[in-house]
């Protein structure tokens, strides 16, 4: 349903692999079908832990039009990580307010970052080709390889590898691997290959989402309309983005014929009743997407793992879809590589399915209930919307009760099997299953951030522990855990104060982080063998 106009598309040229032309069938890995945002940051996450993988995507160019474009504060957290982080950010826009209107009168504003000490924004708006080209560099720069114009087209697994043929331009050749990753989107061919299908909901109603390129004057803020004048009884969206491109959505109702809604001039006539006569615009892409809320139960299927749209689909409203791809990148990878590497159970596997399938759940329920508030279903939810939107007007309570999309923020992974309970009491949000929270440092005299500190890898740090003598290393059973303190004098300096307020941190307090910057345990004191307990029960060791 979409139709590319003026869109910026690099295309990438075919090249003939040795393994097509080897006496024996080659046997990789990983290899990871899908070269679009969540097979690509995938990619990198691994390569950089030294694993060996192979992206295979049948077409030979970059996503067409904007897609994802926002990229939350989490995301773009994992992507500095993987050494993007900054150029994401110089790139893109970044916002962190916004307004909500009924009609055409301002209901309220909205800060999604209001305090300080944070190295990346609450979101930068960044068109999705923009996001995969950069992850292409990168990947290549680590020496990793996509392989364009490479589609899988059978998928056959035993308890030892996976057996996939790929149609290329010169023909099929086939590739067995150890592991499978299906990072291929919405209609991805390898659930359909699988047999696999999806739980939830596919909701009655059209969206118009449109690419402008224009010059105009409003902030750097996401702006939402409940039946504003220009559009009567339906919603609108609007977002900057980078390179004077504007992404516009509109509802159409689930009675629009889509084809004639994609028709050029009747965008333009549309647009032209938001934006008014006098502003030049030109239309960069036009789709028409129906919203679905859907997963799958389960991500791992023997060797085969799923990851972003190929596991779970939700509404564009919030910014759900793609951010959370990438946190299914940035959890699956580490315990990918202690399996690969024989210092974890196979097992652990399953914990990535029952973690990224809670939050996916956690997803589906605020993208339905926006989308429900967005388009009532009835003449009773209409009344109750249209009620809420008079009282938050005037009352701030009913604000909190509006909804056009909740904005994406990780998961809180609080049940997971990996993670040790409190012994003593903490006051303060984080706590184990967490995603760490940024603060500034000083790291060697000079200003630097915590959440960089926390290296790809298992991390111990202990705040002002007590004259203790630390080692740099502990190993536990092969898993190499670096340990850290923090305090004046020592490895690290704590910059403003932000960081104790942040986690609560007393003398000798200590965390254990996971490589993807989940709290794994914390105690009061430097914990001493608890903290080997902790690693293997984070590394899928106990039961």
């Amino acid at each position: 349903m979409d139709t590319g106009l003026n869109t910026p598309s690099r295309l990438y040229g075919y090249v003939r692999s040795p393994d097509q032309g080897a006496t024996h069938v080659a046997t990789h890995p990983v290899l990871i079908v899908g070269g679009g945002l969540v097979g690509l940051t995938m990619a990198i996450d691994l390569v950089s832990k030294g694993v060996k993988v192979v992206v295979l995507e049948k077409s030979n160019t970059l996503s067409e039009g904007s897609r994802s474009i926002c990229q939350a504060k989490r995301t773009l957290e994992i992507w500095d990580r993987l050494g993007v982080g900054d150029i994401m950010v110089e790139r893109g826009v970044e916002w962190r307010e916004g307004k909500v209107f009924n009609h055409d009168s301002l209901l309220y504003s909205f800060d999604l970052l209001p305090e300080g000490g944070h190295k990346m924004p609450a979101f930068v708006n960044l068109q999705q080709y923009w996001v995969e080209e950069y992850l292409v560099e990168r990947l290549l720069a680590l020496g990793g390889e996509v392989r364009w114009r490479n589609e899988v087209v059978s998928v056959d697994q035993s308890d030892e590898n996976v057996t996939v043929n790929i149609d290329t331009p010169d023909g099929r050749y086939q590739l067995d691997c150890e592991w499978l990753i299906a990072c291929d989107g919405a209609r991805s061919g390898v659930r359909r290959q699988l047999g696999l299908s999806f739980d939830g909901r596919v909701f009655k109603d059209k969206f118009l989402i449109t690419d402008v390129k224009m010059k105009g004057d409003f902030p750097n803020e996401r702006w939402f309309w409940f039946e504003p004048k220009f559009h009567s009884g339906q919603t609108a969206l609007l977002h900057r983005q980078a390179d004077d491109i504007w992404r516009i959505d509109l509802q159409l109702g689930w009675e629009a014929d889509s084809e004639e809604e994609k028709k050029p001039e009747n965008v333009k006539r549309r647009i032209r009743a938001m934006l008014g006569d006098d502003v030049q615009f030109d239309i960069e892409w036009i789709s028409v997407y129906v919203f679905q809320c859907r997963t799958l139960n389960d991500y791992v299927h023997g060797r085969v793992i799923f990851a972003g749209d190929a596991a779970h689909q939700v509404s564009p409203f919030g910014a759900r879809g793609g951010n959370a791809g990438v946190q299914d990148a940035d959890n699956l990878g580490w315990k990918l590589k202690l399996v690969l590497d024989g210092v974890a159970p196979r097992s652990l596997l399953d914990t990535y399915s029952k973690e990224r399938v809670f939050a996916a759940q956690e997803n589906i329920l605020h993208s339905t209930r926006a989308t429900d508030f967005i388009t009532p279903k009835s003449r009773t939810s209409r009344v109750l919307r249209d009620q809420t939107l008079s009282l938050a007007a005037k009352y701030p309570f009913a604000q909190s009760l509006v909804n056009s999309g909740r904005l994406s923020v990780p998961a809180n992974l609080t049940v997971s099997e990996l993670s040790t309970g409190d012994e003593a009491v903490f006051d303060c949000a984080i706590q184990p299953g967490s995603p760490a929270q940024d603060a500034p440092l000083n790291v060697n005299g000079q200003g630097g951030w915590f959440l960089n500190e926390l290296k790809d890898e298992f991390t111990a740090v202990a705040y002002e522990p007590n004259g203790l003598n630390l080692p740099p290393r502990i190993d536990v059973d092969g898993i190499s855990v670096a340990v850290k303190t923090i305090g004046q004098g020592r490895t690290l300096c704590e910059g403003d104060g932000a960081l104790r307020g942040r986690y609560d941190l007393t003398p000798g307090a200590t965390y254990l982080f996971r490589p993807d910057q989940h709290v794994a345990a914390r105690w009061r004191g430097w914990p001493g063998e608890r903290l080997e307990q902790s690693v293997r029960r984070a590394a899928g060791r106990l039961s």
